[in-house]
């Protein structure tokens, strides 16, 4: 049964009313953040192809999701268009597409952003389509849009008002980004849209740049991965992949090492560790020994003098009386649960990168 046929509230169609100038992101006045390398590729991706392929099948095989890919403009524009063409799509029962092939729409101001809309894929979402927002309009006004979290992206287009004013967008307070690593939590499964994955969340609250390397299943501390981020550039680095370690073993010697290396790169960089969020009755004592783990990693660097290492308790995420209702499974988060992560991670990220600036 087709729901739009019997609430037309539910209908995703786009009806082409004419008069849109359609530009490609890749190309100026436009900037696409959280991707690679985006004006000389063929196609969005989040790593270098070789990278990809030296760490795993897995992260081969969701390197071109396009998670924490946003493209900041401004333009006077009384509606917005997006054109995508989509590939990779990723089927689950427990995520909605809005989320995992849609796109969303921030207004970003001085102090805050605001959500305006989601641009809603069809429901095979492999291929291209259109859809279409009202905005304010009137004056030029500074926009966000969100890439999706779980499928591909080889082409956007922004289409506006023919006679808009187009500009660059509003910049983020960092010169470099933030860099999250770890597992489809990480991701953003299975946040209702793409602004909704935590660091989504972070980067609207504190004005934040980011790349979310979070591969779904995959996030388990190779050295490929764990090289080539200590070469990024950032002003932060998150390591959030406990969920994917196979072992507390494994967590044990991957997290050290991983440590040590983007420490050595980045001796002064702010690092902090989390602990998976999803405690429950059944694991409980195998989440207390990993977080055990992670914490004696954490405890052995400050007892060496580190004084940018900072330590995210993945029990104490999932907190108060909605604890029950924080994820969409026992595990991947909801956009509440995605909401406290994020309240826990803007505080550290505050703390680590403002309040030592005072």
């Amino acid at each position: 049964m087709d729901i739009s046929k019997i609430d037309k509230n539910f209908s995703v169609e786009y009806k082409d009313e004419g008069g849109a100038v359609f530009y490609d992101v890749r190309n100026e006045p436009f900037r696409v953040y959280g991707l690679y390398d985006y004006k000389n590729q063929d196609r969005f991706k989040r790593l270098p192809d070789e990278v990809a392929a030296n760490v795993s099948q897995g992260v081969k095989g969701l390197y071109l999701d396009t998670a924490g890919g946003r493209v900041r403009f401004s333009t006077s524009s009384p509606y917005i268009v997006i054109e995508a063409e989509l590939s990779g799509a990723k089927e689950m029962v427990h995520m909605p597409l809005s989320g995992s092939a849609g796109f969303d729409l921030y207004e970003d101001g001085e102090l805050s952003s605001e959500y305006r809309g989601s641009f809603l894929p069809p429901y095979r979402p492999n291929g291209v389509y259109r859809s279409k927002l009202a905005v304010r309009g009137g004056r030029m006004r500074d926009y966000t849009v969100s890439f999706p979290l779980y499928c591909g992206v080889k082409r956007l287009l922004i289409g506006v008002a023919e006679g808009s004013e187009l500009g660059p967008g509003r910049e983020y307070k960092n010169a470099h980004p933030v860099v999250y690593y770890g597992s489809s939590i990480t991701q953003g499964g299975c946040a209702s849209r793409p602004g909704n994955s935590y660091q989504g969340i972070v980067a609207r609250r504190l004005g934040l740049d980011f790349i979310n390397l979070g591969f779904s299943g995959n996030g388990r501390g190779e050295r490929a991965i764990v090289d080539y981020m200590a070469s990024l550039d950032m002003c932060a680095f998150v390591s959030d992949y406990d969920h994917n370690a196979p072992s507390a073993e494994h967590l044990d010697k991957t997290a050290r090492d991983m440590y040590r290396t983007v420490r050595a790169a980045h001796p002064d960089m702010p690092y902090i560790m989390m602990t998976k969020p999803d405690f429950r009755k059944l694991d409980e004592p195998q989440s207390i020994e990993r977080r055990g783990v992670l914490f004696n990693i954490y405890s052995e660097g400050i007892a060496a003098g580190d004084k940018n290492l900072y330590f995210v308790d993945g029990e104490a995420l999932f907190r108060g009386p909605y604890r029950e209702i924080c994820t969409v499974d026992g595990t991947h988060p909801n956009d509440m649960g995605f909401a406290l992560m994020a309240d826990a991670v803007c505080d550290a990220l505050t703390h680590a990168l403002f309040d030592k600036e005072l």
